[in-house]
């Protein structure tokens, strides 16, 4: 099973129990319960200039990823600015607060498990309490102390500059392993929000393809869902080809066969989320290697 949709704020809604609770915030709800997940929910929110998002704590676990602004997250003692880029991740059950700073913010956020739809039970609390927070700090990625957040940065993904040494000074890039960039194949996958910053139930990444890189079909034993931020992405899901651009937003869910290739001439990259984690091993099951060991044998299909 697979889900396709779009980016589109104009759908962006206040939750109705966000109502007495926030100013100026709106969110427009991408995967869930809803449209076949059980393990996710991803959605964009917004806050207008000045707005605020009380203090609320869930029961699952949520990461951010700021797409364009500039976000305030305040916890118990803290207050982490997050800019363009930026992403927090936010343990099970913490207590925290949001507010745009000197303008309007977007921010796509993923929660695991899903969210609960079916009033079976309340999953989103507002605790009424005051959160006093910090000054205004932005990460840096060098201070041991900064346990749950990351930053994207473009140059992280560029090999030719990871092959020299790195910058003993630099301000907002760690030189420990966090930051390695895993390639393969023309592909390139940069590691943001996983057990290294306290996320126990989903991974957040980026991921980049160079022109001709392909990944043949496969499937997971647990959920992808893939936001689309730069190039032209030829896919085939469940063997019905698709063409993504910035923008668009797919869901795959366990077991769901998909492939990926760059027919173009630049780059191609999305954001990419999965829940639950995967297995140590065997998280990949791709349909070529079967299908080469089902002819070895002689088996037909």
């Amino acid at each position: 099973m697979y889900y396709a949709t779009k980016l589109d704020e104009q759908t962006a809604v206040l939750p109705p129990s966000y109502e007495g609770h926030s100013t100026g915030y709106r969110r427009q709800v991408l995967v869930s319960q809803e449209t076949g997940s059980p393990h996710m929910t991803l959605s964009v929110g917004h806050l207008a200039n000045g707005g605020r998002v009380d203090p609320v704590l869930h029961s699952f676990e949520i990461s951010i990823y700021v797409l364009s602004g500039r976000l305030a997250v305040t916890t118990l003692g803290q207050t982490t600015l997050l800019e363009t880029d930026n992403c927090l991740c936010l343990p099970l059950a913490t207590t925290y607060s949001l507010e745009s700073v000197e303008g309007p913010v977007s921010w796509l956020q993923m929660a695991s498990p899903a969210e609960i739809t079916d009033g079976r039970r309340r999953d989103t609390f507002f605790t009424g309490e005051a959160l006093v927070g910090s000054a205004h700090v932005v990460p840096d990625m060098r201070d041991p102390r900064n346990r749950n957040a990351a930053r994207f940065d473009a140059d992280a993904m560029d090999l030719r500059r990871l092959a020299g040494g790195s910058d003993v000074n630099a301000p907002s890039v760690s030189p420990s392993m966090s930051t390695a960039l895993l390639a393969y194949s023309g592909i390139g996958v940069k590691m943001l929000i996983d057990q290294q910053v306290g996320a126990l139930l989903h991974t957040m990444f980026m991921v980049a393809y160079q022109p001709t890189a392909i990944a043949h079909p496969h499937d997971h034993p647990f959920e992808e869902a893939y936001v689309f931020v730069e190039g032209e992405t030829h896919a085939l899901i469940g063997g019905e080809l698709m063409i993504f651009h910035p923008g668009d937003v797919l869901w795959a869910s366990v077991g769901e066969d998909h492939g990926f290739e760059n027919r173009g001439t630049g780059l191609v990259r999305w954001i990419e989320v999965q829940a639950p984690q995967p297995p140590s091993r065997h998280s990949y099951r791709f349909s070529r290697e079967w299908e080469h060991l089902a002819a070895k044998l002689g088996h037909q299909h």
